[in-house]
């Protein structure tokens, strides 16, 4: 299957909708290991689905592996600007209404994504489209560490001035998805993390994808992230430093 996006895409509202250009372009990579180790416990090879794509970084790590590759998200904006991978077809649709055939499916993921799931619906449809022993995988990673002279001020903004501007769903994503029914047989995950090295650009592109930025600034308070983003720049040094950034990766996995 070539690489493809879907025409008949429809806009869906979400934080994300009028930044997928720069999601694309910001958010940090997931590490190629994820998909051989999802892969490796899959029955087969026959299709992969990541639900709730975004742009693409997860699903196109599992071309490699897989004979289909399907993502799929519900906005508009981010398939639009969805990374091309040959092997992976995009399409707009939402989790709780997957457009795939019963037992059609050997791997299901869904990173960063799950929390703004209908998950009973969901649910109900992975148990539709699962082959037997498919694979479920709920990704996400947690809360980003900085390097000791940056870190405070990053978390207090974190915490702190954006804390009133977090979706409830967050909760979920710093926890792992830790606290939901997860109806499967739960495997162990394998321990990986996200690393990378960083210029201010980079990091402040980053920051400016987050929802509660959004928010924040939607709700008038565009000095919150102005002030931040000021202050980072004078801590940070040169901007065209790296620094070191980390995200340790959680994930529910389970067999159907």
């Amino acid at each position: 299957m070539s690489a493809n996006h879907d025409p008949a895409c429809q806009p869906a509202r979400n934080w994300f909708d009028q930044g997928g250009q720069n999601y694309a372009r910001f958010r940090p990579s997931y590490p190629a290991e994820i998909a051989a180790s999802l892969a490796a416990l899959a029955p087969d090879n026959q299709m992969a689905v990541d639900v709730g794509c975004g742009n693409g970084q997860l699903t196109r790590l599992l071309a490699p592996y897989f004979q289909q590759v399907i993502g799929l998200d519900p906005s508009v904006e981010q398939i639009n600007n969805a990374l091309p991978e040959k092997g992976v077809l995009y399409q707009c649709a939402p989790a709780e209404q997957l457009p795939l055939a019963e037992q059609s499916v050997s791997l299901l993921t869904a990173a960063q994504a799950a929390h703004w799931f209908d998950l009973p619906l969901f649910w109900k449809e992975v148990h539709r489209v699962a082959r037997p022993g498919a694979i479920v995988a709920l990704l996400s990673y947690g809360i980003l560490t900085l390097e000791p002279a940056l870190h405070p001020r990053f978390q207090h903004f974190y915490d702190t001035e954006l804390g009133p501007y977090w979706p409830p769903e967050r909760a979920l994503v710093e926890s792992g998805y830790a606290t939901i029914a997860f109806p499967f047989a739960e495997l162990t995950p394998p321990a990986l993390s996200i690393r990378v090295e960083w210029q201010l650009a980079e990091f402040l592109g980053y920051i400016f994808t987050w929802s509660a930025v959004r928010r924040a600034r939607e709700a008038g308070k565009e000095e919150i992230p102005v002030r931040f983003a000021k202050e980072m720049t004078q801590a940070w040094g040169d901007g065209n430093t790296r620094h070191t950034l980390v995200w340790p990766i959680n994930m529910r996995l389970g067999r159907v």
